[in-house]
């Protein structure tokens, strides 16, 4: 039987989510390297803070996020009235492509950029534009060839998911100054906490002094607080403005507003975690190396290996599930031969680098 609902165009063309799996039957044990966790978990007073709202479930959050957007503030050195505060920051996503983007306009994204670009373009009636990227690298000058008097939103994941490769602030600073003038560049640090480049703030500074860059953040990663759903955006006063127009007014929950305040100003307990993944990081890319695999310099809290064939990669995703690991392939970022491993404890990754490489020496 046909009928006459439909929904706005665009929304059709959105393929639907298909979550990573965070558990395998018949295993004793899962190590799960799928979703770029935190495994040393949040900090603890953040936990604390979070219990501590359990007496006050029946009242609503502060739908200002007044408390946590002085914390942001004070810890990056920012004005609170320039941050927004959602449920996730592909909320602040979402919400950016809801106000600038729409049917007849584009949004540019890069080839191996973060799937959510795409989708709310789309969710918003407006027009993906993917840009080539150079050896997984995101391409500055492909994209300000690509930008047009429609295009309405850049968007850079810096570091990027899933490759793990940066962009310099040089050049993010060139494609700001390079953009249209009815451009918003948007900057995704989703992963920004853990850069270790003396003087990287994730486009922060930029953004302090422009009318058309914003940067999202997130608490699901370093700070370990994915279950939670929280994140946030920095950009100048118009856009903010535009944005709490539009977002639910109780859009953050209490325990999140609070577990979220604790853990951004826990400063000591976010640097323990940075340092720690960055030790098994780049202990992890040197092995990979090692054993004849083939991975980038990585900046974020993820090694993406990169195998012969897809086939390649997929028969070593199952030496690993056989071992218990569950790792993430990639093949939705056009990437079929490799497979993205989060940075997890010792034992971990040391249990990924042995399953690999006993791959490899049956491979050979």
């Amino acid at each position: 039987m046909t009928h006459a609902i439909r929904p706005q165009p665009g929304i059709l063309d959105i393929d639907l989510y298909v979550p990573g799996d965070s558990s395998l039957a018949g295993a004793n044990r899962t190590i799960k390297l799928s979703a770029n966790e935190n495994p040393l978990g949040p900090s603890p007073r953040a936990t604390e803070a979070f219990r501590a709202e359990a007496d006050g479930l029946a009242t609503y959050p502060d739908g200002g996020h007044t408390r946590l957007r002085t914390a942001i503030g004070e810890v990056f050195d920012l004005d609170p009235a320039r941050i927004i505060c959602g449920n996730g920051s592909g909320d602040v996503i979402a919400l950016l492509c809801q106000a600038y983007a729409g049917p007849g306009d584009e949004v540019i994204y890069s080839r191996h950029g973060f799937a959510l670009y795409r989708i709310d373009a789309l969710a918003s009636g407006a027009t993906p534009v993917e840009v080539p990227e150079q050896e997984r690298q995101t391409d500055i000058d492909a994209i300000l060839a690509a930008a047009t008097e429609r295009t309405r939103i850049v968007f850079i994941a810096n570091p990027n998911n899933p490759t793990g490769t940066m962009v310099s602030g040089a050049e993010i600073a060139r494609l700001a100054e390079g953009l249209p003038a009815e451009t918003l560049l948007v900057l995704d640090g989703a992963y920004a906490e853990y850069v270790r480049t003396p003087g990287f703030d994730g486009g922060l500074a930029l953004a302090r002094g422009r009318e058309d860059v914003v940067v999202t953040r997130t608490f699901s990663k370093i700070y370990g607080l994915g279950g939670l759903r929280i994140g946030w955006g920095y950009g100048p006063q118009h856009v903010i403005d535009t944005l709490n127009r539009i977002r639910g007014p109780f859009n953050v929950s209490a325990p999140a507003l609070a577990a979220a305040e604790a853990a951004v100003r826990d400063v000591e307990y976010t640097e323990h975690c940075a340092v720690q993944n960055e030790v098994w990081r780049d202990w992890m890319v040197k092995e990979v190396r090692r054993i004849g695999l083939a991975t980038d310099e990585t900046f974020a809290n993820f090694v993406t290996v990169r195998f012969t064939s897809p086939d390649a990669a997929k028969a070593a995703d199952a030496a690993l599930r056989a071992r218990g690991v569950i790792v993430r392939g990639v093949a939705g970022y056009h990437m079929p031969e490799a497979l993205r491993i989060t940075v997890g404890e010792e034992s971990a990754c040391r249990l990924v680098i042995e399953v690999l490489s006993r791959f490899m020496d049956a491979s050979r």
